[in-house]
Order: C-alpha cells, then structure tokens, then sequence
C-alpha cells in the first residue's frame, strides 16, 4: 500500500504523525493550524487506504489501515494526534504498536464509547439537528458526492461559531472525498475501530484529549471521565474545534508536545 502523504519538515525525532477522520474524507481539513509546527515539528499528513488521493485495497478494515499507518512510521516512534474517527484509529495504533507511539493526542473523538442518550435534553442540538439534517437517507445522491453532502449538510453542527463556518465551507470545498467505506458502514459490515476496554489497553501511553465543549459528535462529558496524562476542553468551540479555536487549539497541542 503507497498512501498519499503531505510532509511539512522539521526534526525527525519531533515527528507528529495527524490521523483525519471521516472515513472518506481526506487529511486536507486537518492541516491549519497544525501547518504552524512545520520547523518545531516534522508532520505527515496521510490519507488513508481508501481516503483522498490513497488507493482503495482489500482488506477495508481499521486494523488495515492502522498497519499502513505503522508501515509509514517505520521503526523509530512518534508522536501521534487522532481526530474523530482518527482518533480511534490512533488508540488501535497505540494498541496493536505501542513500540511506534511516543504520544498520543486524542482530538473530538473519545476513548470511553458513546452513550446512545449523549445529547438527550440539549436544546441547542436539537435546533441544530432539526436545521440541518443528515442527507443520508434523504438525498438521492450516491457515492463521494453524498459524503460531501453530509459533510456541508451537518457542518453547522460541527462549527459551533457562526462567524467560523464561512471559512469551514470553504475548506470543505478542498476535500477530496471518497466513498470507499460508504456501502460498508451503512449496511454495517465495517468493523468498529473502537476497543470496549480502551482505557485497559492504553496504559502507559500518555494519552492527551483535545476537546470542544460543544461538540455534537463525540460529548465534551466523556473528557471528565477519561483517565488521562492532560486535557483542555475548549469553550465555544464544537466537533471541529480547531477551526472555532485555532489559536487555542493549537496552543494545547503545542504545550503538550514540548512537556
């Protein structure tokens, strides 16, 4: 497998490997502000099996793409930061290779799982649910052009701030999205990238959680329960905090990184 990878350099020994989300999505959303690191930080931006501009190969699992992901690292660790659906995979990293992983930050997604009633009772959600509505079952599109759909038809419920979401939808309109996983997690016969006892499995890796108080996707509650080496949950800031709070977002990874 050659995956597609964006390379900011920097010291080798201060790589920061950034896992994207989706899947179907591609790294691009992810690269401001961590582009900032370039010099402090070498940083590598792949796209996984099957995302953006990398090659779609048998077997479409999360432990395929997680061994890509150890086959890029080679043999010396690294730092490694995960969002949403990356940042599953990155904990499946840190699991299955914990030789490769130097740390890991955790970015609006969870180590604990979901629970089904996360949002019950939130008014601000259900507004926002009702406003802007997934297309999955709505649209009649197909393929990567119902994965963009669904990514702008619930952007305002990832950005928090109003006065963000312009340039959200304009860094949406960069992504290369794919359908690659599309069929197999509607008809659910993709395997969860989650393990139920996580926090079991990752001790001793120091774990950081980056988080928006916000977030509609994965809930802000979780943090306080998540037994960790740090976390910094940003106020005014939703599933994509780090496009309502760069500056900040940026600043907490930074410092944990230089601890």
């Amino acid at each position: 497998m050659r995956l597609h990878v964006r390379e900011f350099g920097g010291p080798a020994d201060r790589t920061l490997l950034v896992v994207h989300g989706g899947p179907d999505w591609d790294h691009s959303y992810l690269v401001e502000p961590l582009d900032r690191l370039a010099g402090e930080h070498r940083l590598l931006f792949p796209d996984l099996r099957g995302c953006g501009r990398s090659p779609a190969a048998e077997p479409l699992t999360p432990d395929a793409m997680v061994d890509d992901l150890a086959e890029l690292i080679g043999s010396s660790p690294v730092d490694v930061l995960g969002f949403s659906y990356g940042g599953l995979l990155a904990q499946r990293l840190a699991v299955r290779y914990p030789e490769l992983i130097r740390r890991l930050i955790v970015a609006s997604s969870s180590v604990l799982p979901v629970p089904p009633d996360a949002f019950a009772g939130w008014a601000e959600y259900e507004r926002r649910s009702r406003a802007h509505p997934s297309v999955w079952e709505t649209s009649s599109l197909e393929g990567a052009a119902l994965v963009r759909a669904e990514a702008f038809a619930t952007a305002a419920r990832d950005v928090w701030k109003a006065e963000s979401l312009p340039g959200y939808l304009r860094r949406l309109e960069r992504v290369a999205f794919t359908s690659t996983y599309l069929e197999l997690y509607r008809s659910g016969r993709f395997p969860s990238a989650r393990y139920p006892d996580a926090l079991d499995r990752l001790a001793g890796v120091p774990l950081f959680l980056l988080h928006g108080r916000q977030d509609m996707t994965f809930p802000s509650s979780l943090v306080d329960r998540t037994p960790c080496g740090g976390a910094v949950v940003l106020e005014e800031a939703g599933h994509m905090a780090h496009i309502d709070q760069p500056d900040a977002w940026l600043d907490a990874v930074r410092g944990f990184l230089s601890a």
